[in-house]
């Protein structure tokens, strides 16, 4: 809803949001170490990983750029073809970084454990279908159905509503039918959505279209929190942070990475409509796949 206030003011101004959270977030960081220094001096001297951190940033940064900038100048244009060798570079100096430095700031056994890249991967294709339909459909109800950003952006309300009360029902589920069903249940119903916005046609009424997205949102708020905490009942308590923040890493690439390559593909597309089914259909496929993964997930053993 605010995203769709500033757009009828100025476009722009949605970023400004994100820079605000994010000098935030770093005010907070600064105190929270501050605080601990003054508990702890010892574990103030904890070596940061620059190099991990620059090299992921650099590696990330790259891949969403060029996947932005392949719909508009195509796949060989030069910073494009540029900006995927950045990716590249940096992901290898990534790797090696976190097999040889003293202080990795992602050990790479921890990659390699089945729950942490099946979890990850779960993430990953949840953002893909989420963000890429709010993407998808914010094109639709705007481009095709006539709506402003601001009542596209009331459109979406009702599934947020939604999704904000199902989440804390993922513990509940858990608890009762095992950490598993949630993860599953919020896939299959999240696949389903996107599966079901693939049927009407261009003419078909706004109302209709805010129904069928609801499944898509309640799913992923369904599925995440119950992700998140079967990673972190099987992970070693030490690294309950790194495993936790290479989920949400995984999770904010899938959304990155789903309105850059989305977009450059329906731009690129000739039929605008046809063109939102076919990224609808690969959406729901990809998350589909990962709920055939997670069926590989274990809970951590009762203590």
């Amino acid at each position: 809803m605010l995203g769709g206030v500033l757009s009828e003011i100025n476009w722009r101004m949605i970023f400004f949001v994100n820079l605000l959270v994010g000098l935030l977030a770093l005010f907070l960081l600064a105190l929270f170490l501050l605080t601990r220094t003054r508990r702890s001096p010892r574990r103030a001297d904890t070596p940061f990983d620059w190099t991990g951190q620059l090299t992921a940033v650099a590696a990330m940064g790259g891949l969403t750029y060029a996947a932005i900038e392949a719909g508009a100048v195509g796949l060989t244009a030069p910073r494009v073809l540029v900006a995927l060798l950045v990716a590249v570079v940096a992901g290898a100096g990534f790797l090696i970084a976190q097999a040889h430095g003293r202080n990795p700031m992602v050990p790479l056994p921890l990659l390699r454990e089945r729950t942490m890249a099946i979890s990850a991967s779960i993430g990953f294709a949840l953002n893909v279908g989420f963000y890429g339909m709010i993407f998808l459909l914010s094109l639709d109800l705007q481009q095709e159905h006539g709506l402003s950003p601001l009542a596209t952006g009331l459109a979406f309300l009702p599934m947020t509503l939604l999704t904000a009360f199902v989440s804390p029902t993922a513990a509940w589920s858990a608890r009762k039918f095992g950490p598993r069903m949630p993860v599953i249940t919020g896939q299959l119903a999240m696949a389903t959505g996107l599966m079901l916005l693939c049927i009407p046609r261009a003419s078909a009424p706004t109302w209709l279209m805010v129904l069928l997205m609801i499944p898509v949102g309640t799913g992923g708020g369904l599925a995440v929190p119950a992700v998140t905490s079967l990673l972190l009942d099987r992970v070693p308590a030490e690294r309950a942070g790194t495993a936790s923040g290479v989920l949400n890493s995984a999770r904010q690439v899938g959304g990155a990475l789903a309105v850059a390559g989305f977009g450059a593909l329906v731009a690129r597309h000739a039929t605008f409509f046809h063109s939102l089914r076919t990224r609808r259909l690969t959406a729901a496929g990809l998350v589909l796949l990962t709920t055939a993964a997670g069926l590989l997930l274990r809970p951590a053993p009762r203590q």
